[in-house]
């Protein structure tokens, strides 16, 4: 687009560049039209008027021309050269050459004689004037279709800039839909983990339930009942101090957002117990309940837990304010 720029300006300054030659003539010819009308006139006549580039200079020509011929004393057949001034400059409201063009038209077939040759000469200039008028139009249809051109050629540039736009703006919500799509399926697969999961919970659940009625249905009305629950009760406690603490752990990261590996990672001297103590802690699991598991007193439980939760507040808060939610 920029090239046609350049190429238009080039078309403007080379056509100036033609009127100048026929410029110097018409100056020329000015200054001879008091010294030597006639040699004036012939000047004029050997302008070619058909490779004007202008309507002043053709306007300019049309008053030389009409003047000489009232200064020659010859007629003119037509006033269609002096109407090309008279138009020119009544249209540009050039109040002294319009006067002096109308006062022109008004001589130049009253008076004055008539020559033949002056008069082919006329008809020759009045041709190369129709000349001119159609190559104008034609300059004219090429310089509007130049125009549409370009601006067929920026709506054309606009509309892919915009094209590119919306393609980089639709790329963008697909990165982004992407993005959403792979979290919704990673939330689906925790979702799915964790039903999973709780579902393990309750069968747990039911089956010790179970379990236990079992054993009183089989022990009821007996000595042996107390005894038998008791020792149940025991054994299911020793089996969620050892075997079910794995599980316990990995609940409680996929529930509490990886609390127990953030803790690992910022406080890697957490000594084994304490690390029960917080898994249990993270399970809201009751005092009572922690102190059976782990073997100690209710008082003792609540000293380790209250100096645990002193040293994760210095080395693991800071990281992850969430971990004092779990004291």
């Amino acid at each position: 687009m920029r090239s046609l720029f350049y190429i238009f300006i080039t078309l403007v300054i080379t056509c100036c560049g033609y009127s100048s030659p026929q410029l110097k003539v018409l100056d020329e010819a000015q200054r001879l039209m008091q010294s030597d009308p006639s040699a004036a006139l012939s000047k004029l006549n050997d302008v070619d008027v058909s490779e004007f580039h202008d309507s002043a200079t053709m306007a300019r020509w049309a008053l030389l021309y009409s003047e000489a011929l009232v200064v020659n004393r010859l007629s003119a057949p037509t006033d269609t050269i002096v109407n090309i001034a008279i138009d020119y400059y009544g249209r540009h409201k050039l109040t002294d050459e319009f006067k002096k063009a109308s006062h022109l038209k008004a001589l130049i077939q009253s008076s004055g004689e008539t020559n033949t040759l002056a008069t082919a000469l006329y008809l020759q200039k009045e041709k190369e004037f129709l000349l001119y008028k159609e190559r104008a139009r034609r300059e004219l249809y090429m310089f509007v279709g130049l125009v549409v051109l370009l601006i067929a050629i920026g709506i054309i540039v606009w509309m892919r800039q915009r094209m590119k736009i919306q393609s980089l703006k639709n790329e963008t919500l697909m990165a982004e839909a992407s993005g959403f799509k792979n979290q919704m399926d990673a939330s689906r697969s925790d979702v799915s983990r964790l039903e999973m999961k709780l579902h393990g919970l309750l069968e747990k659940r039911f089956a010790l339930i179970d379990s236990l009625c079992q054993t009183y249905y089989e022990s009821q009305g007996t000595k042996t009942e107390r005894k038998a629950i008791i020792d149940k009760v025991k054994s299911e406690i020793d089996s969620v101090r050892t075997d079910s603490f794995p599980e316990m752990e990995q609940a409680v990261n996929d529930c509490l957002g990886n609390i127990l590996t953030t803790v690992k990672e910022n406080y890697p001297d957490i000594k084994a117990e304490d690390y029960q103590l917080l898994v249990y802690l993270a399970s809201r699991l009751s005092t009572r309940t922690i102190s059976l598991l782990l073997g100690e007193s209710v008082d003792v439980i609540y000293k380790r837990k209250s100096r645990l939760k002193s040293r994760l507040k210095v080395s693991v808060e800071p990281i992850c304010p969430e971990i004092m939610t779990v004291f």
